[in-house]
């Protein structure tokens, strides 16, 4: 099938999409898994470092209670996960915080867990918001298994067979993670505090080891209550181990992470933005093995689509991006054959094929081939992303003249400016925490009149000091303006800290009723998190399964090397 016409004005080398393209909602909703996604990130870590994770105990008896402990050896030190296993309860079961049963609640913390750490964790982990863990404690974490799921892999390993992939392809997990808590919740250590050289000390990676632990764990304990069901019981096939990730439930609060790390969104996505670029510039052609690669993992992606069961109803299908990569796998095997795409040859053929790509594709196949594009450039990503640090701090500058930040907010917040915040619906929704478990939650404004506005309201923030801008002399001093009109002193520092970036703010009025939540939700979700399988509830929830594929500890340890994302399901 031939490809939607190149468009003649993009002739020079490529360069970076612009912010007003990418920090759309509906983009950002878009971007998929890559190598620069937390989860895929961390496991090449510790891949590449070949950590050592084994079991040092599980005693847990045939009811399912019990603790179980495992150590985890990185090159410069080492971990331990705590594990404290339940009966399964059918009633005050829920993946929110104010759930009062969990099937496994869980801690991280830094060196050899002795009975001393195993005790306290025991007494303070289930007491939640009064309890209160260890000095080097990391994190700690909660989880439930997927019932149906579960049991009938218990069933099926205890009765000396595999479980059916039928089965489990439609849920792709046997536990879901319903709490990662660290940074100096419950009094765990803060991640500031671990700096930059230690192992965990880069982004979301103490989040990350601890929910591969729980899948690690979950995978664990249903071979191990199988062994103690039945002699005949067998263990999961490495395959099938593999294939399982951890479920994942995420809802509102994510949209707080994203106003109040700013710095972080826009390094992590300046620097995935940054190695398309390279990649979309790459001289390639007949026979180049970096297209042999790409097509390769197209192809590896097109099957893993085919083979989603999962129904998503605000997102694209996965047939339909199946069959838009279809479309970019012909192109490309074209291009490795002969060096062409539509029997023509370009300077850049990559960047020809991702411009046609978005005029005709859905903007999650577009995002698919961006992610794996990425994979060209290996090493250069691996640095890139090694290279994040993202301090939380704005700073104000108090000499600069507000008609100097004035110019900065008409060239860089124009879409806020533009924005209608007179109209009925512009303040339609209030952002708030609930009283009983201080969940964030968004609410109709004339539905809870009381509750205080959480959201960062980027759109009428900046109006505003536009407004009192204009009724101050130019060359007034940023120290004397905020003396005067001390309300906009965070949104000053806000803006004068990240001038001249592109990709920190997504540009939309989210208390509007236009606004959808779920976009930003998928943005950490799918984009940062590397969750794979996000689908919606809704419309504020996402439900979806990380570290799908990954490699288990054996793997890790022997340093495997191949592609484990977008499994296949196995073969049976």
């Amino acid at each position: 099938m031939t490809i939607a016409p190149h468009d003649p004005r993009h002739t020079g080398q490529p360069g970076l999409r612009p912010g007003a393209q990418v920090m759309r909602p509906e983009s950002l909703a878009a971007i998929q898994p890559s190598r620069l996604s937390g989860a895929r990130a961390f496991m090449n870590k510790m891949l590449r470092e070949r950590w050592d994770i084994s079991i040092e105990r599980f005693d847990v008896n045939v009811e399912s209670e019990g603790v179980c402990v495992y150590s985890i050896k990185a090159p410069t030190m080492e971990f331990s996960f705590i594990g404290f296993s339940r009966p399964p309860s059918r009633t005050a079961r829920t993946g929110r915080i104010i759930g009062q049963a969990w099937d496994m609640m869980g801690a991280l913390i830094e060196g050899r867990a002795t009975e001393a750490a195993i005790q306290s964790a025991r007494e303070e982990l289930p007491k939640l918001y009064t309890g209160r863990a260890t000095p080097h404690t990391l994190i700690w974490c909660r989880s439930n298994r997927s019932m149906r799921v579960f049991d009938q892999t218990l069933d099926a390993l205890a009765k000396g067979r595999q479980p059916s992939v039928d089965d489990l392809s439609r849920v792709c997990y046997l536990m879901r993670n319903t709490g990662l808590d660290g940074n100096g919740t419950f009094g765990t250590r803060s991640f500031p505090s671990l700096g930059h050289a230690h192992p965990l000390g880069g982004v979301l990676q103490a989040q990350l080891l601890t929910a591969y632990m729980m899948r690690e764990y979950s995978c664990d304990l249903v071979e191990h209550l199988a062994r103690l069901k039945s002699d005949k019981a067998v263990p999961l096939d490495p395959a099938i181990r593999r294939y399982l990730g951890v479920g994942n439930g995420s809802a509102l609060g994510l949209i707080f992470f994203i106003h109040r790390h700013p710095r972080l969104v826009d390094q992590w996505l300046g620097a995935r933005e940054a190695i398309i670029a390279k990649a979309r510039a790459l001289e390639v052609g007949t026979g180049d093995a970096r297209v042999r690669h790409l097509l390769e993992l197209v192809r590896i992606a097109i099957t893993f689509r085919k083979q989603d069961r999962m129904v998503y109803e605000a997102f694209t299908s996965s047939d339909e991006v199946a069959a838009d990569l279809e479309q970019i796998a012909a192109a490309l095997s074209e291009l490795c054959e002969n060096g062409t795409l539509d029997g023509q040859t370009h300077a850049y053929p990559l960047d020809v094929l991702v411009r046609r790509f978005e005029q005709t594709a859905k903007p999650e196949s577009v995002e698919t081939l961006l992610s794996l594009l990425i994979e060209m450039l290996p090493d250069e990503a691996d640095e890139m992303f090694a290279e994040i640090d993202a301090p939380d701090e704005f700073t104000v500058s108090p000499a600069e003249s507000i008609e100097s930040l004035a110019a900065t907010v008409r060239e860089e917040y124009d879409w806020a400016l533009a924005a209608d915040m007179t109209s009925p619906d512009a303040y339609k929704y209030v952002w708030y925490k609930s009283e009983t478990a201080e969940e964030p939650r968004r609410g109709d404004r004339e539905e809870v009149p009381e509750a205080l506005d959480l959201g960062l309201d980027i759109c009428g923030g900046v109006q505003a000091l536009m407004a009192d801008i204009a009724a101050e002399t130019p060359t007034t001093t940023i120290a004397r303006f905020l003396l005067k009109h001390p309300q906009h002193r965070y949104l000053v520092a806000r803006i004068q800290s990240l001038r001249g970036r592109a990709y920190h703010t997504p540009r939309a009025n989210i208390n509007a009723e236009a606004f959808i939540p779920i976009d930003l939700v998928r943005l950490m979700n799918c984009g940062i998190h590397g969750i794979d399988k996000t689908r919606d509830f809704l419309n504020r929830n996402l439900r979806g399964v990380l570290y799908h594929g990954a490699p288990t500890p054996d793997d890790i340890r022997s340093g495997y090397s191949g592609t484990w994302f977008y499994p296949a399901e196995p073969v049976q």
